[in-house]
């Protein structure tokens, strides 16, 4: 890089970087309201909840990047260009497409990011994610298992927990068990707790007892200090991990038909396919945006506020507009083809604004010399 190159670089860097904090920050947020049920509603520990909300984070980094780069783009130009920089770098005879050269950079690392983000980091994110969530719902403690109430599972088994501590702790157990034979079991228990030893569900009971009616209608009673109770049988799922659109990798996109459900829902597949290589432009189309709202017209000493706010406008409409081409596309393969032109549309009229701002400063810089040429003394 040259000098002017580095020393733009280094202005930007600074607010965009603190803009992608900013709305990480905001967005980890969110994520965490969302996911907050885990805790509240499924009983799940803090370890799960936060890890379920950082993987969710980089499915985010599509929208918060393009913001992030409009945002921080914006601040650092507009407060050169309040400063004269740029009308510095004018005068010496340098265009504006090589004073936006070192922005435009920026862009491109934040596109090819996006892009690394979209074909690798995301799938491998929201698989962990999807098997977490899974987990959780098929978990006996937070699927079955209420705090205070009686849960009768579809084989018989009755169980009753006065109390489920945050690290799953069980307190006050009591269990029933509906045997085909008619001798059914009790079960009562001080505290206990569910581990998985070889993928089977042991209830690990501490302090109890169990009754059991025996063949000559004699009731047996047992107490001990530990027990374990095999309680997989009992609490049985059909349900499977099936990963969605968004958990898939790009060759799983491209060619997906392995399964009969899947020839239902290629078209959305391979919308899924375009829109991660699309999505990436908007780092370049945002950057381009914020270039021409500050440099792309006249010094004014008022400030930019009708430009940022015609440019603002222009960023969400073609974000917006992304979002239902994606959507459309869904339906009809053939809408694919707009995913890339909804980003590239602002790409190409900034490059047009930027000529002609470029073919201005040069009348401009003509007019000057001609007039240097005519006052020069003979």
């Amino acid at each position: 890089m040259r000098t002017l190159d580095r020393y733009i670089f280094r202005q930007l860097i600074l607010p965009v970087g603190g803009a992608v904090a900013a709305l990480t920050g905001i967005a980890l947020l969110s994520q965490s309201l969302t996911q907050f049920d885990l805790v509240v509603e499924r009983g799940q520990n803090a370890w799960t909840f936060v890890k379920i909300t950082l993987l969710s984070m980089p499915q985010l980094a599509g929208l918060i990047f393009p913001i992030a780069l409009f945002v921080g783009t914006l601040v650092a130009l507009t407060r050169m260009q309040g400063e004269h920089e740029f009308t510095a770098a004018y005068a010496s005879g340098m265009s504006l497409m090589r004073v936006a050269y070192p922005i435009l950079r920026i862009g491109v690392y934040f596109t090819l990011i996006s892009l690394a983000v979209n074909l690798f980091i995301q799938p491998l994110t929201n698989r962990a994610m999807r098997q977490e969530l899974f987990d959780v719902k098929n978990d006996l403690i937070s699927s079955l298992i209420r705090e205070g109430d009686f849960a009768t599972s579809n084989n018989g088994l009755t169980i009753y927990v006065q109390q489920i501590e945050q690290n799953g702790l069980l307190r006050q157990i009591f269990i029933r068990t509906d045997e085909p034979d008619g001798k059914d079991q009790t079960f009562a228990a001080r505290e206990g707790r569910i581990k998985k030893i070889n993928g089977s569900s042991i209830l690990i009971m501490r302090n109890g007892s169990n009754q059991r009616l025996s063949g000559k209608g004699v009731l047996d009673h047992l107490t001990w200090d530990e027990y374990s109770f095999d309680i997989t049988s009992y609490f049985t799922s059909d349900d499977y991990l099936q990963f969605k659109e968004g958990d898939r990798y790009m060759h799983e996109l491209v060619f997906p038909i392995r399964y009969d459900y899947e020839k239902t829902v290629w078209q959305k597949y391979y919308a899924e396919a375009n829109a991660r290589l699309a999505n990436p432009l908007y780092n370049l189309a945002f950057v381009m945006l914020a270039i021409v709202s500050v440099l792309g017209g006249a010094f004014s000493r008022n400030g930019y506020a009708k430009r940022i706010a015609i440019a603002a406008a222009a960023a969400g409409a073609t974000r917006i507009l992304g979002v239902v081409m994606e959507t459309a596309s869904g339906a009809a393969w053939i809408l694919n083809i707009l995913q890339y032109v909804v980003p590239l549309i602002p790409v190409f009229v900034s490059l047009r604004m930027i000529r002609r701002f470029d073919g201005s400063l040069t009348i401009i810089r003509s007019s000057k010399k001609a007039a240097r040429e005519t006052l020069r003394p003979l």
